[in-house]
C-alpha cells in the first residue's frame, strides 16, 4: 500500500493510469460491457468488486482531465426508447467531477455503437461490478503540472 492512494487502485491500475500521455483515453466500465472483446488492444484491468463511481473517485485524484477540448468525459447515451430516462449514476458522477474537476468536465452524450467504436482506441479499460445501467464513462487524460 501506499500513503495517499486509494486502496481500490490496485497496482495493475496505477501502472496503466502512469502509462497513460496526455489525450490518452480511458472508460471505467459497468458489469454488462464487453470489456475483453472492446478492449483487444487496450490495457483491461479488473476492478469487479468495485463501482464506477468510486473508481472514477479514485482516478479522478490522480490524473486531470484534458483542459485542451471542451469535452474530455463521454456518457454512453441511453438507446431511444429503452425505460431508463436520465441515469440516477450521473448525478453521483457530476458531484465527483465538481470535486475534481468543476470547470472542466465537458460530457459528450455518445451513441452505443459510436460509443464501442470510440472505446476500442482507449489506452484502458477498467471492469467494475457496477450494475447501474448506462454507467459507462470514457475520459480523456490531461496534462500533469506542478
Amino acid at each position: 500500500m501506499l500513503k495517499g492512494i486509494s486502496p481500490i487502485v490496485s497496482p495493475a491500475l496505477l501502472k496503466a493510469l502512469c502509462e497513460m500521455g496526455h489525450g490518452d483515453e480511458l472508460v471505467i466500465a459497468d458489469g454488462n460491457f464487453p470489456c475483453e472483446s472492446i478492449g483487444k488492444n487496450a490495457v483491461v484491468v479488473r476492478a469487479d468488486g468495485h463501482g464506477t463511481a468510486e473508481i472514477l473517485d479514485a482516478v479522478l485524484n490522480l490524473i486531470p482531465l484534458d483542459r485542451y477540448t471542451d469535452k474530455p468525459v463521454a456518457y454512453m447515451e441511453v438507446v431511444k426508447g429503452d425505460s431508463v430516462t436520465a441515469p440516477v449514476i450521473w448525478k453521483t458522477y457530476e458531484e465527483i467531477f465538481n470535486k475534481y474537476e468543476p470547470e472542466n468536465h465537458g460530457i459528450d452524450m455518445t451513441e452505443r455503437f459510436a460509443f464501442y467504436e470510440r472505446a476500442k482506441n482507449a489506452y484502458l479499460i477498467i471492469a467494475t461490478g457496477e450494475t447501474s445501467v448506462y454507467a459507462n464513462i470514457l475520459l480523456k487524460k490531461g496534462v500533469v503540472t506542478y
